[in-house]
């Protein structure tokens, strides 16, 4: 059983290292190119809110993106990256062809459902959210022995 813990720590790994980078290169820019020129772009789309959903999806985006490449807070990044994927098919690329090459949904679709997938099961063993919850647990122990 351990070398399939190992093979799915090892596939969780993989699959926040990818998505977390994705997520980074396209958060970057629009973390360069400021909240106004984003929520000019995303006024463009119908995206309500413009302003406001601006900095949601900078946030999510590269601080979701980070999170994911260092396993911390995984599940909430992966609910985070599922909501605003959710968000750029429905005002971006609803009712475009599935290739991104088209300007299509299969990107988002992607992400999402990795957001969605880590979300259900974690960061795995080799994640910042291991160490973290191990301090959790011997502090606890130590505070409940006390």
């Amino acid at each position: 059983m351990s070398t399939l813990l190992s093979r799915s720590d090892l596939a969780l790994l993989a699959a926040r290292l990818v998505v977390g980078t994705v997520l980074l290169a396209h958060g970057l820019p629009k973390l360069q190119a400021g909240v106004d020129a984003t929520a000019e772009g995303m006024a463009g789309m119908g995206v309500p809110l413009p302003a406001v959903s601006a900095v949601v999806v900078m946030a999510v985006e590269f601080g979701g993106g980070l999170c994911l490449l260092l396993g911390l807070a995984t599940r909430v990044a992966g609910v985070s990256v599922a909501a605003v994927m959710a968000g750029a098919f429905w005002f971006a690329h609803r009712g475009l062809e599935p290739l991104v090459s088209e300007g299509g949904w299969e990107l988002v679709a992607l992400i999402g459902a990795l957001g969605l997938v880590l979300a259900a099961t974690g960061a795995g063993s080799l994640s910042g959210d291991r160490f973290v919850a191990a301090g959790r647990s011997t502090a606890v122990r130590e505070k409940v022995s006390a």
